[in-house]
């Protein structure tokens, strides 16, 4: 690579850098140009040389934040073993990510998408990530035969709504009070919806 490419490449990381940095403490609402730039060392007309707007930098900010979730959660639970437990171990590590940077859960779920991006794969990438992170412990169950392919939407169905709304209940409301409050819970609506899977 040669020496424009990677300074233009680290200019471009220090933008992606600063945001990221700017939505973990305080949230979309913060996110200006301005802002932005100052907090990566560089004249907000810089930014435009990069990045097409301020939206198109905090969708890459998204993608970004999904690969560092998906690295806690696996982290988190790789020894578990396979199938429901392992399953549970990713759940909890999913609410542990997002209750530690609650600004990442409300960019995920509570701003309009309209705010973060025109693309239309946003949606699909932001209310797929739980699908995703769980997908190879579904396709194990189902196929031990642990679960039909139908039950298993219903139940991640069930548990990406039941963990989005938990989230936003304790984040914005502290519902239930304490975390040790909402991690009972959470194990309890957890084991709810895995009962009856045995890997």
């Amino acid at each position: 690579m040669k020496n424009k490419a990677i300074q233009e490449q680290r200019i471009r990381g220090y933008f992606i850098d600063a945001t990221k940095e700017i939505l973990k403490s305080e949230g979309l609402k913060s996110v200006s140009v301005r802002n932005i730039a100052e907090r990566a060392g560089y004249s907000f007309a810089t930014l435009y040389n990069y990045f097409k707007d301020v939206k198109d930098l905090v969708f890459l900010c998204v993608q970004d934040f999904q690969e560092e979730c998906s690295a806690y959660v696996a982290e988190r639970s790789s020894k578990a073993p396979r199938g429901e437990k392992r399953l549970k171990a990713i759940l909890l590590a999913y609410l542990e990510y997002f209750i530690q940077y609650s600004g990442i859960f409300e960019l995920f779920f509570v701003e309009k998408l309209s705010d973060l991006n025109r693309q239309p794969d946003t949606a699909p990438l932001i209310t797929g990530f739980l699908d995703s992170l769980c997908e190879e412990e579904w396709k194990y169950l189902i196929a031990l035969k642990s679960l039909t392919p139908a039950a298993a939407s219903h139940k991640k169905a069930a548990l990406l709504y039941g963990t989005t709304g938990m989230l936003l209940l304790y984040i914005n409301r502290q519902m239930p009070v304490g975390y040790s409050a909402f991690l009972k819970a959470a194990n309890a609506f957890i084991d709810n919806q895995l009962k009856d899977l045995h890997a």
